[in-house]
């Protein structure tokens, strides 16, 4: 029988914590320039990840202290094998009310409609561009082809809202920003408009856009207005048509932050939380999994791990200084 809620997660800056990003591995198969090095072999040990068991026990107690949302994410997602398996258990856990998933969609034609029989709501695909040319220069594949069919399988899965991922970044894809827009409010998807975050070498290599001019653009010539509404819990602002029928999101972490209203912590693979991208603060839940820790004892590691969530990421005063790439905290 599942226990009576506990008290919420809440940290030491009053935010209560709902959302966790689950990373159900490290491993992908692409190699975006602004995240993976050429030639990255660091990969966790499969030995060390989760298993469901464990993933799902977990997931299990943080829906008991209040974490509502939960997001699948990788390196990619859909290169864990049986993922559906696990989505399918975590959707009908009691607190669990919205099971997301971001990815790259390379493989997303052949699971898709499994995903979302299992209760995978919506999805966020990465796209930078719809320059084939481009997106296979940035993933380091020629991966173009793939992620559109992966996309339009998802679209027809019914998978709503599908929001595509566009990191802008001066000189490579900003004079593409105009036509994504067009092209997502045209098939119903929602635009996310990022920042290149320092994250590693790659990260901090990337072509940094500031994304508010862009906004004040895209505001002048698409009519957009503020959106009231929040959408799926996570850092976006959105911004709408004026009929309400198209959204366009700006993660904008490094130029203004968000910090005062995250939400949110990341699990990565080998049952490692952490607490912010751009702070070093973590917590290692795969010793009490594994060495017969209680519940009880597991949800008090909860609140003592999210005590240890920084007020904010440090992203413009020390960009070099995390080390480690988005795939290895998860995305």
């Amino acid at each position: 029988m599942f226990a009576s809620p506990i008290a919420p997660l809440q940290d030491r800056f009053g935010r209560a914590i709902r959302y966790l990003r689950l990373s159900v591995t490290d491993r992908c198969d692409l190699r975006c320039n602004y995240c993976l090095p050429k030639g990255f072999s660091g990969y966790e040990e499969p030995t060390n990840w989760l298993s469901f068991d464990e993933m799902t026990r977990l997931v299990g107690l943080f829906a008991q202290a209040g974490v509502s949302r939960v997001r699948l994410t990788g390196g990619e997602p859909l290169l864990r094998h049986n993922l559906p398996e696990l989505a399918a258990r975590l959707s009908a856990l009691p607190g669990v009310e919205d099971l997301s998933l971001s990815t790259n969609a390379t493989q997303l034609v052949k699971h898709a409609v499994a995903l979302k029989a299992a209760g995978v709501k919506r999805i966020n695909v990465s796209l930078d561009s719809l320059d084939k040319g481009c997106v296979n220069t940035i993933t380091g594949r020629d991966s173009f082809d793939a992620i559109m069919a992966g996309i339009m399988a998802g679209k027809a899965a019914g998978f709503d809202p599908i929001k595509l991922n566009m990191v802008a970044m001066r000189g490579v894809n900003e004079h593409e920003i105009n036509r994504m827009v067009a092209f997502c409010l045209e098939n119903g998807f929602i635009l996310r408009l990022i920042e290149a975050m320092p994250m590693g070498s790659t990260g901090r290599n990337a072509q940094y856009l500031d994304l508010n001019p862009v906004r004040e653009q895209l505001v002048a010539q698409f009519g957009l207005i503020p959106e009231v509404a929040e959408l799926g819990g996570g850092p976006a602002r959105y911004w709408q048509t004026a009929d309400g029928s198209g959204r366009v999101g700006f993660i904008t972490p490094i130029s203004q932050h968000f910090c005062a209203s995250c939400n949110r912590v990341r699990l990565a693979v080998d049952g490692t939380l952490y607490m912010c991208l751009g702070q070093e603060e973590k917590f290692e839940f795969a010793p009490l999994l594994r060495g017969g820790a209680s519940d009880a004892e597991i949800l008090t590691a909860l609140k003592t791990a999210i005590e240890l969530k920084p007020e904010r990421h440090e992203f413009k005063e020390q960009p070099g200084k995390i080390i480690r790439f988005m795939s290895q905290t998860g995305g």
